[in-house]
């Protein structure tokens, strides 16, 4: 199924959008959380007569599986150039409160006005490793299938069970048969990858997401998406991971962070 059906709304009067949560697009049977927002921030983009996201931070209280759910969006302000809106998502009971800032979409390419890094070195794709689902155990978890993601050789480890010792994954993303890339892509794209504290030869399993914010920057040229996500501190019960999407004119299209429970 294309991402643009797998994540659409359906408007059902007084702020509230309906939508289908599919079945694979999970890990561990848990929907993925850049999935949801994604479902969640068009809903506020059609809220918003069509501006697009620049910010969008999600709360999240409950796991979501597939299914049907109800997106309800309050505006909390319109200007002339930005739009803010709250929403929750809700499936059985509220899951996901979301916060976020939009604006018109852009005319034009991205602007480089200043830049203190760049696009993270890697091989080509065709020399990275596929994640697919695997049928022998948890990872790569369904939601691998539903988009080509090709893993950094020296990153894939927590794929097979052999961490690299760095907290960091780097890779390749696009949608199949060649689906534009857009802001909704973004935010699937920010937390597609396997979580790079995975790397850290931790005795880690899930990590469930408390909080993540995901920042756009313009639209990316269509192909790829270069993507690094790296963990610094795991410390207190917690761990962030900071994102990195570049396109390929070498852009910085989105930045991403999260905020995840380390299991006990």
């Amino acid at each position: 199924m294309r991402f643009a059906d797998a994540s659409a709304v359906v408007a059902a009067g007084d702020g509230d959008w309906k939508a289908e949560v599919q079945p694979d697009w999970d890990i561990f049977g848990i929907a993925n959380g850049g999935y949801l927002m994604a479902i969640a921030s068009r809903a506020m983009s059609e809220t918003a007569g069509g501006r697009l996201p620049v910010s969008v931070t999600a709360h999240f209280t409950r796991p979501v599986s597939a299914g049907a759910v109800m997106v309800t969006v309050d505006p909390v302000r319109e200007g002339r150039r930005f739009s803010t809106l709250r929403a929750t998502l809700t499936a059985s009971s509220e899951s996901i409160s979301l916060l976020g800032s939009f604006t018109e979409p852009r005319v034009g390419g991205i602007e480089d006005l200043y830049a203190g890094a760049g696009p993270p070195e890697m091989p080509p794709p065709e020399e990275c490793i596929r994640a697919l689902p695997s049928a022998d155990g948890p990872l790569p978890p369904p939601l691998m299938a539903q988009f080509e993601e090709r893993i950094h050789p020296d990153d894939v480890g927590p794929l097979q069970g052999k961490p690299s010792g760095t907290a960091q994954v780097r890779g390749w993303f696009r949608l199949h048969d060649g689906e534009p890339l857009d802001a909704f892509t973004l935010l699937l794209a920010a937390d597609s990858f396997p979580p790079a504290v995975f790397n850290a030869d931790l005795p880690l399993a899930w990590t469930p997401t408390l909080e993540m914010t995901t920042q756009i920057r313009g639209a990316p040229v269509p192909g790829w998406l270069r993507c690094q996500f790296t963990t610094r501190f795991v410390t207190g019960g917690l761990l962030e991971e900071d994102g990195e999407i570049w396109d390929e004119a070498g852009h910085l299209v989105a930045l991403s962070r999260q905020l995840a429970l380390v299991p006990r």
